[in-house]
C-alpha cells in the first residue's frame, strides 16, 4: 500500500498562520500523515512571492527566504516542490494588491490524477481547502485510490470537497506540537 501526500503550500500556510504562526518539521509532517503506509512521494505546490520589476528591499528578502525555504523542502528525502506563478492582477477597492495564483491546483490535480491512474498510489492526502480538486479527487478514487483530506477548522474547505473524499482528518493544536521544529 503506497502513499502520495499532496500539499497546497498556500492553504497550509494560512493554517499555520491561525496556530500562532507555527514553524514546521516537513519530515514530522509526513511521518505524521502517512501512518503505517509506504510513502512514495510527498508534492508541496506553491508560488514564489511577488516581486516588481524594481523589487523593493522587503520584496528581494521576501523573495529570497521562499527561494531557500523551498529549495530545503527539495532537498527532504522524497520530496518534490512544484511551483506556480504568481500573477499580479491589480489593486482592490481598499488600495491593496491583488495576486493571484497561477498552475498551482492544475499541477495538483494532474499529479494526483496521473499517479492514480498509473497505480502508482493506493491512497492519497489531500493538504488544501479548494473544491476546484474534486474531479482529480473522483478519478483517483475511480482508480481505487482511498483520499483522505488534512483540513483545519479555522480553513475550513468547501464542503463539496470534504464530502468527495473518502475520510477527513482534523489538523489540531496537538497535531501541530508533535510536528514542530
Amino acid at each position: 500500500m503506497r502513499l502520495a501526500i499532496f500539499i497546497d503550500g498556500g492553504y497550509l500556510d494560512s493554517v499555520l498562520l491561525d496556530f500562532k504562526k507555527a514553524r514546521i518539521d516537513y519530515e514530522k509532517l509526513c511521518d505524521e500523515l502517512k501512518e503505517e503506509l509506504s510513502l512514495l512521494r510527498t508534492y508541496y505546490y506553491h508560488c514564489l512571492p511577488y516581486q516588481s520589476s524594481a523589487p523593493t528591499d522587503i520584496e528581494k528578502r521576501e523573495f529570497s527566504n521562499a527561494e531557500k525555504f523551498q529549495r530545503k523542502l527539495s532537498r527532504l528525502e522524497s520530496f518534490t516542490v512544484r511551483r506556480g506563478k504568481l500573477a499580479y492582477r491589480g489593486i482592490d477597492d481598499n488600495g491593496k494588491s491583488i495576486f493571484e495564483q497561477k498552475r498551482v491546483d492544475v499541477a495538483l490535480a494532474t499529479d494526483l490524477v496521473m499517479h492514480s491512474t498509473k497505480r502508482l498510489i493506493t491512497h492519497a492526502i489531500l493538504i488544501t481547502g479548494d473544491s476546484d480538486f474534486i474531479p482529480a479527487v473522483e478519478i483517483a478514487q475511480s482508480e481505487g485510490v482511498h483520499v483522505k483530506l488534512f483540513y483545519a477548522d479555522s480553513k475550513r474547505p468547501h464542503d463539496e470537497l470534504m464530502d468527495s473524499v473518502d475520510s477527513l482528518k482534523l489538523i489540531t493544536q496537538e497535531m501541530i506540537d508533535r510536528i514542530k521544529r
